[in-house]
């Protein structure tokens, strides 16, 4: 059981608050473990004015995962790339969200004839695009089959 104090939630997860030992205890590695770590590049813990270590909530969760893996028998190698593809992943889920979003806006802007076939329209009525900032026009059309 976690407390956090009256009226106090819990630490925002970037927060770095646990000093070594805490850090050690939670993830059930040794702290020279999570020094070696950091040496390695896999964690980078905050530091205080004094050079102390500070892990916040992802650090912990990120000391886990690579626990996980080399518990496994994944080497460190190993465990540095899979950190780094499950990275790009993220991002790029990320970045599609955003390019999803940016599309819905356009559609939504564009009016209703935006997204719609060829064949919805009424004869001779291709959509013709324009670009607010510029007042560029685009004929968006397909061939048929």
């Amino acid at each position: 059981m976690t407390i956090f104090g009256p009226g106090l939630g819990a630490p925002d997860p970037d927060s770095a608050v646990y000093v070594i030992s805490v850090a050690a205890e939670l993830t059930g590695l040794h702290p020279q473990t999570l020094r070696a770590y950091e040496r390695l590049g896999l964690v980078t813990p905050g530091r205080t004015g004094g050079g102390g270590r500070r892990y916040s909530h992802h650090d912990l969760e990120r000391l886990r995962v690579i626990a996980d893996l080399t518990a496994s028998g994944i080497g460190i190698e190993g465990v540095r790339r899979i950190l780094d593809l499950e990275h790009r992943v993220a991002a790029l889920q990320q970045r599609n969200d955003e390019l999803r979003t940016e599309l819905e806006a356009t559609r939504a802007a564009r009016g209703p004839t935006f997204g719609r076939r060829a064949d919805q329209l009424p004869p001779n009525r291709l959509p013709a695009l324009r670009d607010p900032a510029t007042g560029q026009q685009m004929l968006v059309w397909r061939r048929s089959r």
